[in-house]
Parts: structure tokens; C-alpha cells; sequence
């Protein structure tokens, strides 16, 4: 039987009544304020406070590939996908201590007018381009490409009527109230996500007799975070190496990531919002991967692994409750979607629309063109989505992460060098952010398409590839900075001020999160 076949009305009338409240929030949240939406639509007037910003954060990266690829490869693979969620611990901390302080003291609002600031208007209009480019592909059209397979799973509906309904349910929140709206809401739809995927896993746990039968019945090595060198899967050098080139560009320099604490009250708030962010990842391991553990015990004939995740919701939940569940999936879906949205409208009006064209739109036309600019992105979305949906035969999650993988090289060269180091020239970040995003790029399509890795056994893993290009530009950069003799050298105009250093609660806080990582990354070090 279909999963979509053993839903209930009752389940649909849940699923009904919490998208009115989730409506009903996000509207409270945009226009409560007399002082009008237009000064929230994209940071949120700078009044976000460190709840705000780590549920945001991570209610952004808690997509439909969270809840979908990760139950599979937790059913396939057992824990070591964790790696993608613990070990970004050290990027959300970079972010915290070196980038965010940086950002914030220079007032800006999008990651290309930072970096504008530091080269010049050819780097902002490059990085605008290249940003708006990355959210329309990495995070609006592969999220509603999952979410698509997500729905069609639950309803049993075409994909394009799928993508159709979770675009239109985003682009409410983010036309109407912009990221006031979507951190209202985003609050009220984590907490709900961590109940409801916290009481799936401990009702398998029950299920299949205790913790000791989900370590006894499953493979020795489904509980180690670190698998040998020549796994086919993820070698435990492929991820030390190749995770922090795309934990740089994902946590550090991404507009959809970094747009929360751009809109924080304050870098305290910025800098503690960051440190939740941290603590809340540590649940995706028992939230997201486990149930592909216990399901793996329970269902082991399973056809199909991306079901495993619904496979437990309908087979183990009461009716009613498989509606709440539904709920929550497409509370992580709109999350992420809406988020990106933003995003996309932020970075063309603030840094392509009024920078180049209008500089001196008034607020109200700023804020028209930014809802212009959410339709049309979430329309061109889903023309993308449907020519993914033509590509067969690839494994969701690692589609997700080497299409990160190979877009992160360029972006984390440039950042790293552009804010660390003084003598990075324009010349050089522009050859980087251009030659290096076709290198990159088109490694990653001969990777995935061309000569794909399954078909073809010379290719390193993609995290190292990752780590290779990485490395190869991080020199070309150094070359070309010290080689560059062009007489008219931008003189940046950055002026962060003085560097605040954190906070004595901020640093308790985040030595605690040390502490804590080191612990787990010991006790599932496995043989």
C-alpha cells in the first residue's frame, strides 16, 4: 500500500488547521508594528534577538533533505552523515568570532556590499549575481525538488502541483512580512519539529525493545562517525578535509544563512544566536538520522530507503498525529524555502536594483521590487525543479551535498582571503569569483553528469574534490594578489570600528559546545 493511501481526512483537517495557524502567526508578526512592514522585509529592522537568529539559522538549513535524505542515509549508512551537522559547530563559531562582528560593524545588509565595500562595485555586482544564482539552484529549486518528492509521497500528487503548492505557501510569508514573518513563524515551526520528530524516535526506540537492541541489531559500523579511508561512502578523510571548505561558504558566507544574524539587535545577540545554532544541530543526529536507524531494524526490506522516514510516521503514529507530522514537514519545507526568497529579493534589490539603477528609489519602490522579485524567483524555481525532476538514478543527500561541495570552493577562497588577509587585490577575487566558479563548477557537472562517479571509478570522493579545487585557488589568489601591479588598487572602505570581543556569556556558552562536541566526536570514534 501507498503511503499517501493510509492517511486519514482526520489527518488532512490537522494538516488544514495548522497551515491557518502558521498564517495566522506570520501575519501577526509582519503587520502588528504601525511602523509598517517595510523596514522588516529584509532584516527584520534589526531587532532579532538570539532565539530569533538560532532557530532561524537552523530552521534554514532543516529542509526536506534533512528530514528525507537523512533518514535514508541514516538507514543505509547509520550515523556518519552526523559529521554534516556536528562538525559545522567550528564554522557556526568562525562565523560568530571573525565574520559576523565584521559584517555587523560595517553595517551592511547583503554579503556583496560587504565584499563591495572591500573591492569595489565590479566585486559587489559579481557576488550579487553569483549569490542570487546560488540560492535560485542550491537552496529555492533542489529543496523544492525534495519537498516535491515529500508531497508526492503524502498526497500522491504530480511533482508540479507539489512545487506549485509549497511555492505558493513560502512566498505568503515572504511578500507579506518578509524576515519578521519568517522568524515568527520559523519559532513556532521548529519547536513544533523537534516535539514531533523527538517523540518518532523515542516511540522506534520503545518499539524495537531499547537502546541496546538499536545497537545489537544494527551494523558496528552504523555508529561511527569516522569510517575508514577506503569507504566507498564517507571516508573519514574525504569529510576532515573537504566539510570545511563547504562549512565556510554555507555557514560563514551564504546570504540565506548569514541573513539572521545580519539582523540581529546587536553582535551580542548575533554572537549568542550563532552558539544556539550549534546546540540545536546537535539534535539532528537523534531527529533526522536515527529513525533511518531504527526503520532500518524494523523495516529492513524496505524498497526504497528515501521512504523511510514516512515509512515510520504512517506505520507508527495514531491518526491525527501522522497529520501533526505532516505539519511539521512542511513547516521545514516552507522554512527553507521562504528563507531563500528572502534572500534572493534581498540581494537584487539592495545590491543590483538600487546600487546600479535606482539609487534613489524611495522605501516603498525598494520594497515593491523586492516582491516583484520573490515571484519571479520562485517562478523560474520551479522551471528548475522540474528539469531536476528529470534526472534519474541519483541519491538525494548526495546530490545536496556535492552540489554544495562544488559551489562552496570559490566563495570561501574569497571570503577567507578578502576579510584575513590585506594585500587580496580586486583583480585577484574577481578572477577567482569568475574562473573559479566555472572550474569548480564544471568539475562538478563532469562529476555528476558527464563521467558521473557511479559510472566511472577515477574520481576522488567529491568532498575531496572539493578540497582540491579549494586548495588550487587558494594559491591562484596568492599568485595573482602578489603579481598584481595595477596602478588604480581599490582602497577599501570598510570601517568596522572596534572589533567587539565576545561576551564572557558568550564564551562560557560556547566552551560548553567545545566540550560537548569533542565528547561525542570521542564516544562515537567506534573501532
Amino acid at each position: 500500500m501507498e503511503i499517501h493511501e493510509l492517511l486519514t481526512v482526520t489527518d488532512f483537517i490537522v494538516v488544514g488547521v495548522y497551515v491557518l495557524i502558521l498564517i495566522g502567526i506570520g501575519y501577526w508578526a509582519s503587520f502588528r508594528d504601525k511602523k509598517g512592514v517595510d523596514e522588516n522585509l529584509f532584516l527584520a529592522g534589526n531587532s532579532l534577538n538570539w532565539t530569533s537568529i538560532g532557530f532561524t539559522m537552523w530552521g534554514t538549513n532543516v529542509g526536506p533533505s534533512m528530514l528525507i535524505a537523512s533518514a535514508s542515509i541514516g538507514y543505509t549508512t547509520g550515523i556518519v552523515a552526523g559529521n554534516f551537522a556536528w562538525y559545522a559547530f567550528i564554522f557556526i563559531f568562525l562565523l560568530a568570532v571573525v565574520f559576523a562582528p565584521r559584517y555587523l560593524g560595517a553595517r551592511t545588509q547583503t554579503l556583496p556590499e560587504f565584499m563591495g565595500k572591500r573591492f569595489g562595485d565590479s566585486t559587489q555586482n559579481i557576488l550579487a549575481w553569483y549569490t542570487i544564482v546560488t540560492v535560485l539552484i542550491s537552496w529555492l529549486s533542489l529543496t523544492l525538488f525534495a519537498g516535491g518528492i515529500l508531497i508526492q509521497q503524502i498526497l500522491g500528487i504530480p511533482m508540479w502541483l507539489s512545487i506549485i503548492v509549497l511555492i505558493i505557501i513560502a512566498s505568503f510569508f515572504t511578500i507579506a512580512g518578509g524576515l519578521k514573518a519568517i522568524a515568527a513563524t520559523n519559532v513556532f515551526q521548529m519547536i513544533l519539529l523537534i516535539v514531533v520528530s523527538l517523540a518518532l524516535t523515542i516511540t522506534g526506540i520503545y518499539k524495537i525493545g531499547g537502546i541496546d537492541t538499536l545497537v545489537s541489531e544494527t551494523p558496528s559500523e552504523y555508529w561511527n562517525l569516522f569510517l575508514p579511508a577506503d569507504d566507498p561512502n564517507y571516508p573519514w578523510l574525504a569529510i576532515l578535509l573537504g566539510y570545511p571548505v563547504m562549512g565556510v561558504w554555507f555557514w560563514c558566507t551564504d546570504q540565506s544563512m548569514v541573513q539572521s544574524v545580519l539582523g540581529a539587535k546587536n553582535i551580542k545577540q548575533g554572537q549568542l544566536g550563532a552558539n544556539f545554532t550549534g546546540w540545536l544541530k546537535i539534535l539532528d543526529v537523534p531527529l533526522f538520522i536515527l529513525p533511518g536507524v531504527i526503520c532500518f531494524i524494523l523495516y529492513p526490506e524496505l524498497q526504497n530507503p528515501d521512504e523511510a522516514y514516512m515509512t515510520m510516521v504512517t506505520k507508527m503514529f495514531p491518526v491525527g498525529m501522522t497529520g501533526l507530522v505532516m505539519a511539521v514537514l512542511i513547516a521545514a519545507l516552507v522554512s527553507t524555502i521562504d528563507s531563500a526568497l528572502n534572500a534572493l529579493s534581498t540581494v537584487f534589490t539592495m545590491d543590483i536594483y538600487v546600487k546600479k539603477f535606482k539609487p534613489e528609489a524611495s522605501q516603498k519602490q525598494v520594497v515593491k521590487i523586492g516582491r516583484i522579485v520573490t515571484v519571479v524567483g520562485a517562478i523560474l524555481a520551479i522551471f528548475i525543479t522540474l528539469a531536476i525532476n528529470s534526472i534519474k538514478g541519483l541519491n538525494l543527500f548526495d546530490v545536496f551535498q556535492s552540489i554544495l561541495g562544488f559551489i562552496a570552493p570559490p566563495m570561501s577562497v574569497v571570503f577567507l582571503f578578502g576579510v584575513l588577509w590585506k594585500k587580496t587585490t580586486t583583480r585577484a577575487v574577481n578572477t577567482i569569483l569568475i574562473l573559479g566558479t566555472i572550474l569548480s563548477m564544471g568539475v562538478g557537472v563532469f562529476y555528476l553528469w558527464i563521467f558521473p562517479a557511479a559510472d566511472y571509478d577515477f574520481w576522488p570522493h567529491f568532498l575531496l574534490l572539493s578540497f582540491y579545487i579549494f586548495v588550487f585557488l587558494s594559491v591562484l589568489i596568492v599568485i595573482l594578489s602578489l603579481t598584481d601591479k595595477s596602478k588604480n588598487q581599490y582602497v577599501s572602505t570598510l570601517d568596522y570600528g572596534e572589533l567587539p570581543k565576545l561576551k564572557p556569556s558568550a564564551k562560557v556558552m560556547w566552551a560548553a559546545l567545545f566540550i560537548v562536541m569533542i565528547g561525542l566526536y570521542i564516544f562515537f570514534n567506534g573501532n
